[in-house]
């Protein structure tokens, strides 16, 4: 792998998360490490690592883990189809944190858009998913 930043999420059931991510968000796992509790996963380029940590893990911790272990972070990842994957779910009967919106960011003159919504896996860390719809001239009547 030559990835340059691929996030580590601890999870209180490995099984459980692999589920998540691999049924209702359409991640692959690329390998895992069953008796470490232990999966690399992909889609369309982002990569996560996932891990059930246990006394005979390493680990790094630095206070009891208590839910949601995703406090203060989101992980923005970009899909090529946001309204496949908002339908999934839906479809899996979750409710977005944030609901599917379409939102324009300031960057200097100009304006990027994003159609994305927030999903929170089982261990409460935010999945922010976006569908780049592009740039335009920064409104400036404020």
């Amino acid at each position: 792998m030559t990835e340059a930043l691929v996030p580590e999420l601890y999870c209180r059931d490995i099984a459980h998360s692999l589920n998540f991510y691999t049924q209702v968000l359409d991640f692959k796992i690329l390998y895992q490490r069953a008796e470490e509790k232990f999966a690399y996963i992909e889609r369309e380029g982002a990569c996560l690592m996932l891990e059930q940590p246990s006394p005979a893990s390493r680990t790094w911790v630095l206070a009891e883990l208590t839910y949601p272990y995703g406090r203060g972070v989101n992980f923005q990842i970009k899909v090529s189809s946001i309204d496949d994957l908002h339908a999934k779910v839906i479809a899996a009967k979750l409710k977005p944190y944030l609901p599917l919106e379409e939102k324009w960011y300031r960057r200097d003159d100009r304006e990027v858009g994003n159609r994305q919504f927030i999903v929170t896996d089982p261990d409460g860390y935010l999945l922010r998913f976006f569908q780049d719809l592009g740039s335009r001239a920064r409104d400036t009547i404020s």
